[in-house]
């Protein structure tokens, strides 16, 4: 019985030894385990899980694919704007450019308009004027003719009728001087148009129809005519 007890008293004492030898505060290792954390014979821990706001690679690829597709849609959208506004503002270039030329062509048309007007009534004043001098020059004509028949019969010129001659050749150059021409017709074909028949008989020697002799002559300014010239005509 002595003997027993002994023996349970020395093995107490063993296991407080192996105790004390262990640091206090620290338990001892399992014998599954490792001082380092790892289980005898296992590979290391997983990995950390994800946590729950991370992206995965796919969905990173689709955002980044979204961006791209959302710029090159701005781009497209604002080409497309600055398409419009070319398109506009050329097919404004082309509304003025008509109106201008439109404009150019009324003014074009204008001036020659005018042109035309202002050159009618310069000779339609011309023709005025010499309507106006026409009786005079018929009267140095007659004049001229008379004086001329006597001095045929006194037998000398007198020099009154000299001068009458310049006065009527200077009123004639002058007329010429405007474009005004002094015609007689005579042995013409007769012409209503630039003609005024007086008389209408059988002239011996001359042909039907033809002007046989003037009895006044006629003015023109280029094809208007401002008096016909009088005449006979042969029947």
């Amino acid at each position: 019985m002595s003997e027993t007890r002994q023996t349970v008293d020395r093995s107490d004492a063993a296991r407080g030894e192996g105790d004390a030898v262990a640091e206090p505060g620290r338990s001892r290792p399992a014998p599954h385990e490792r001082a380092d954390g790892h289980q005898q014979g296992g590979s290391q821990a997983p990995e950390q899980a994800q946590s729950p706001g991370a992206h995965a690679p796919g969905d990173d690829g689709r955002a980044r694919g979204d961006d791209e597709a959302g710029v090159r849609g701005a781009d497209e959208d604002a080409l497309r704007g600055d398409v419009d506004e070319l398109v506009a503002a050329a097919a404004q270039r082309d509304e003025y450019l008509a109106l201008a030329q439109r404009t150019q062509a009324d003014f074009e048309n204008y001036r020659k308009r005018v042109a035309k007007e202002a050159a009618a009534a310069q000779e339609r004043g011309m023709v005025k004027l010499a309507a106006e001098l026409l009786p005079a020059l018929d009267n140095l004509d007659r004049a001229l003719e008379e004086g001329a028949a006597a001095a045929e019969r006194d037998g000398r010129d007198a020099p009154l009728l000299e001068g009458v001659r310049l006065v009527r050749s200077e009123l004639h150059a002058a007329l010429a001087r405007m474009g005004i021409e002094c015609f007689a017709p005579k042995g013409a074909q007769f012409d209503p148009a630039e003609h005024e028949a007086m008389a209408q008989q059988p002239v011996p020697g001359v042909q039907s129809g033809t002007v046989a002799e003037v009895f006044q002559p006629g003015y023109r300014l280029g094809n208007s005519i401002i008096r016909p010239a009088r005449v006979l005509v042969a029947a």
